[in-house]
């Protein structure tokens, strides 16, 4: 019998986590698992309480940030992952095809289905799904300090930072093969291959191919924002004559001053460089049966 452990934070995405406890209810299948519900009250429970458990599966109840937390603290061991995504962008659940519908996301847990996947590192500090500079990370900064969740924020606060940028940044970008340098409104560099909500930035980013997925988004026209919306939205980003795409097992990323850059959607101050590397099939987790080879 599995034994699982559900860390549930209550603030994800701006939503009440009622109906996902009622889904854990009715349709874990309590045959095959005991489990136990764990709520974080601040940041680092998640982490710790992952580390510490003594369950086969780790469940991640929350967003993209909840998630590196369990991530995170599940490196190193043979626990694997699992996630019931219900935050702002759940990029890391919809790469791997878990719904966000709570009934589905549990029946996947049913199915115990584990993948080993890719972990990578900004600086030291673990990241599973995204890490950027630029405007990504100075949305990601304004986004933590709004007291406001969810899609509608997000945007609203890439906006507002987009109107308020006076001048592009300039940055070297070096892979073990290659290098780039010049002006660049951001740089995200992907494990998996989106932001979240499907907005995929680095859309031939997989989890298990030992490499990092780089996007460098070149100066572009607020009249031009259309247009790489939705090649971002379908899949097309790196179709853009105002991307540059790299990929490498490390990444050095220099730039002209130190400051925000996040990993994850969670913001943090950095210098001038930032070095990225793969770590090749560092998690164990769950995954719908039908998406596991194309993960």
């Amino acid at each position: 019998m599995k034994r699982i452990t559900f860390i549930v934070n209550p603030v994800s995405g701006g939503k009440d986590k009622k109906d996902v406890l009622a889904a854990i209810g009715r349709y874990l299948d309590l045959s095959d698992c005991s489990y136990e519900v764990l709520q974080t009250g601040q940041a680092g429970d998640a982490t710790r309480w992952a580390r510490e458990s003594e369950a086969d599966i780790v469940v991640a109840v929350g967003g993209d940030g909840t998630v590196s937390e369990v991530a995170t603290g599940l490196l190193g061991t043979e626990k694997a992952l699992g996630i019931i995504p219900c935050g702002s962008g759940d990029g890391l659940a919809l790469h791997l095809g878990i719904s966000r519908n709570p009934a589905k996301a549990v029946k996947v847990l049913n199915e115990a289905c584990i993948a080993t996947i890719d972990a990578a590192q900004v600086n030291g500090r673990p990241f599973f799904c995204t890490a950027g500079v630029g405007l990504d990370a100075d949305v990601s900064l304004d986004f933590a300090r709004s007291e406001k969740r969810g899609l509608g924020t997000y945007i609203t606060t890439a906006w507002d930072d987009w109107k308020q940028r006076n001048s592009n940044d300039r940055y070297v970008v070096e892979t073990d093969t290659e290098a780039w340098a010049g002006p660049a409104v951001f740089i995200t560099v992907g494990n998996a291959n989106q932001w979240g909500n499907e907005a995929r930035i680095v859309p031939k980013a997989t989890l298990r191919d030992g490499l990092l997925d780089v996007t460098v988004v070149q100066p572009f026209s607020t009249l031009e924002i259309p247009d790489l919306a939705a090649r971002l939205m379908i899949g097309k980003a790196d179709t853009s004559r105002h991307v540059r795409t790299f990929r490498s097992a490390r990444v050095h990323i220099h730039r002209e001053h130190p400051g925000p850059a996040h990993c994850d959607g969670d913001p943090f101050e950095a210098g001038m460089d930032l070095m990225m590397e793969i770590k090749p099939g560092a998690l164990r987790v769950v995954v719908p049966r039908s998406r596991l080879e194309k993960i």
